[in-house]
């Protein structure tokens, strides 16, 4: 049975590679073998399989996606695809219908030994704004794990190879951008960390980044 799971993991990669080209761009330094949490900016609902794919083996069986249980879980496809085969830490986004805390979701998964891919603009950004806010759970999971290193990535493209409301991809070359790990300092507000972040984050958009290096 897992090893059906890592057939469909392995052509789900293929594809996105096949259609995106996908490359990683690790700016600060090559990947490690550390317990890490990826943030990223959210423009499509295959965000995470793009940094899955340029993650080295070694890593990417150790790391899961943080996704919507809303989304996962209404077909058997997709609810095998999200629990079988990717292993995600499926986040209930309606607050009413919760029974756990999505930050003790995500604490049990890193205690678990798992490193994680989360998305704290909370939902698919389609506002032409670069980066929405970024929501508070990230510095909850920071607060009660500071010794979590958190690693900002821009995945570019996506939104143009798989725009909202399409079923066919259309092959478009993408990117993911993987800057300098952040973690939570001593005395460090919800609000300094969560500007920390998103800034982390947006130094690395094309044209951002690029303008904030220039002299």
């Amino acid at each position: 049975m897992r090893l059906l799971a890592y057939l469909v993991a392995y052509l789900i990669i293929g594809f996105a590679r096949f259609i995106t080209a996908v490359r990683g761009n690790w700016r600060d330094e090559p990947p490690r073998d550390e317990q890490t949490i990826y943030f990223a900016n959210h423009t499509s609902n295959g965000d995470f399989i793009l940094i899955w794919a340029v993650l080295p083996p070694r890593l990417r069986w150790k790391t899961r996606p943080v996704a919507a249980a809303d989304y996962w879980l209404t077909s058997p496809a997709r609810s095998y695809i999200g629990r079988q085969v990717i292993n995600a830490v499926l986040i209930d986004r309606r607050p009413e219908a919760r029974d756990r805390d999505p930050v003790d979701q995500m604490v049990e998964a890193l205690d678990g030994g798992s490193s994680l891919i989360i998305f704290p603009e909370g939902r698919r950004n389609d506002t032409g704004e670069t980066l929405l806010p970024f929501k508070t759970g990230i510095y909850h999971v920071a607060k009660k794990r500071p010794g979590i290193r958190f690693v900002p990535v821009w995945i570019d493209n996506l939104n143009r190879a798989l725009p909202r409301g399409e079923i066919i991809p259309i092959p478009y070359i993408c990117t993911c951008t993987f800057g300098a790990a952040i973690r939570l300092t001593d005395g460090e507000s919800k609000e300094q960390f969560l500007t920390r972040a998103q800034e982390a984050v947006l130094a690395l958009a094309p044209n951002i980044g690029e303008a904030a290096d220039e002299p």
